[in-house]
């Protein structure tokens, strides 16, 4: 479930950097430097914050999609839906229609929602409603499908979308992914959160 401290992704996020280490740099470089500490990491701190705007706006969205989704239609079941979910470990997936066009997301967040669980609530959360209640919250949701629970319309982004602006509307709409469309408006991939952060670390490490 996503919070508002989860809803911070890496953007805006800076090193912070101590006497001693901006003094071992500069004595790592050959020849005199006639500089102080603290200009130093001024310095640095707009270098690093030159690069991430630069990273942000060079990376776009096909270069770090994952292009094999696992997506439901509307009408699939909310037990072959869970269980997709399940078993390859993730959180959320699109709601697609017969031509693959994106019409919702379905996200735990949703089943946790739908079982009358409060906004922030956590799994152990849902375990203890059901043992406060002597019974499953997710029963009601049995002969239900995908689109009965799915948040819609997605917030969704074309393949020329940049992380930066990926990272923005993950934020701005507390989301963990993008499902990602082509022109034809057609899912062609997705991003993660988990994205974001490793196309960034990849470029800067």
């Amino acid at each position: 479930m996503a919070n508002n401290n989860q809803c911070q992704i890496f953007e805006g996020s800076s090193i912070e950097l101590s006497d001693d280490d901006v003094l071992a740099a500069m004595k790592s470089i050959p020849g005199y430097i006639d500089i102080t500490t603290a200009d130093f990491k001024e310095i640095y701190g707009f270098a690093y914050r030159h690069a991430f705007e630069r990273l942000g706006r060079s990376v776009m969205a096909t270069d770090i999609m994952t292009t094999a989704v696992l997506s439901v239609l509307p009408e699939t079941d909310l037990i072959e839906t869970a269980n997709h979910m399940a078993e390859h470990s993730i959180s959320g997936l699109p709601v697609v229609d017969s031509h693959q066009k994106v019409i919702g997301v379905i996200s735990e967040k949703d089943f946790f929602r739908k079982m009358g669980a409060k906004d922030g609530a956590s799994f152990m959360g849902v375990v203890a409603e059901c043992l406060a209640n002597k019974g499953c919250l997710a029963i009601p949701m049995r002969g239900k499908s995908a689109k009965d629970i799915m948040t819609a319309p997605a917030i969704t982004a074309d393949l020329r979308t940049t992380i930066s602006e990926l990272s923005r509307m993950m934020k701005d709409h507390c989301i963990n992914r993008i499902p990602i469309v082509n022109d034809e408006e057609k899912i062609a991939g997705i991003v993660s959160r988990g994205d974001l952060v490793d196309s960034f670390c990849a470029k800067v490490l």
